[in-house]
Parts: structure tokens; sequence; C-alpha cells
């Protein structure tokens, strides 16, 4: 298996149709129904074309886009983590999102800043934004925790308010 990515607990890789049963996990769970909202993906066919045609697929800066994340003592899959170009945005922005059992542990921060540095030094992209909802206050402060502020609101296409990190 090719990585992108490692750090200390954790693996950055590219999504494979046989994550089909982790991104209908993922999509469907509290938080993300919560800040991202309902992707109506419920089953293997709808999870692999999400992956293929969706957000993953389609959303690449510069060839990297949203890969999974891997728990290196175990090999499961709790996350994502990833640049995301949106057109409403002038920069890629950085993007993740963790299972319920994933959260806490501080695998969020640790994946981000590796991603980050990664993004900078490899890549070569300096400029990267982060978007959140106002109301995810975890997000917001793993955000500032990795030295981003939040220097305005945005509205999205769907008219969603948004805070918009840099």
């Amino acid at each position: 298996m090719n990585y992108i990515l490692e750090t200390e607990r954790l693996m950055l890789r590219e999504f494979k149709n046989s994550d089909a049963n982790f991104i209908i996990e993922l999509l469907n769970s509290p938080g993300w129904l919560d800040f991202i909202g309902n992707r109506n993906v419920h089953t293997n066919e709808e999870a692999i074309n999400y992956m293929e045609n969706g957000a993953i697929a389609k959303n690449r800066f510069k060839g990297f886009g949203l890969s999974l994340v891997e728990n290196k003592k175990d090999k499961r899959a709790i996350g994502m983590c990833g640049l995301v170009k949106r057109d409403y945005l002038e920069h890629p922005d950085l993007g993740f999102a963790f299972l319920p059992d994933a959260m806490q542990k501080g695998y969020a921060f640790e994946i981000t800043e590796a991603t980050l540095k990664y993004c900078r030094e490899t890549l070569n992209i300096q400029q990267i934004s982060a978007i959140t909802s106002p109301e995810n206050n975890r997000s917001i402060r793993l955000l500032e925790k990795l030295g981003m502020v939040a220097n305005q609101t945005i509205k999205n296409p769907d008219n969603e308010m948004l805070l918009l990190f840099q």
C-alpha cells in the first residue's frame, strides 16, 4: 500500500472502492450530518459513486485531495483529511472529518498538522484556507490550534454561513 504521508500513529492514503462501508459510516455519523450535511449515501454503490465522482474525486488541487486516515495500530479507517478546491473560495481549503470513536484522541490535530506541512513543503502550496460552521466548536478549536484565524464570514452556494480561516 502506498501512503501519501505518515505520522506517529496515522497514515494517509488514497480511497479505494473497498472503503465503501467506511464512507457510509462516516457520511452518516452525527458530526457529518450536523456540520457538513446529508449526502444521501447509504449503499455501497452510492459510496463508490461518491468516492469516484463526488467531492473526493472532483475537488482535488494539484493532484492532492481528500484521503483516508488510517490508524497504524489496527489499520482501521478512522477519518478523512486533505485539500478541497471549492469554486467559491480563492484558495484550497483543509478538509477533515472523523468517526465519533476517533474523536478527542488527538488524531485530527496530528493528521491536519502533517497535511499542512506536506502541502507547504512537498506540494509548495502556501495559501491554504479552511471553512467551518460557526457552531462547530471542535473544528474551530482545531483550526485555531493549527494557527489559523477566522477572518471573515462567508456564504457557500447553499446560502449557509461559514467561518473562513486563513
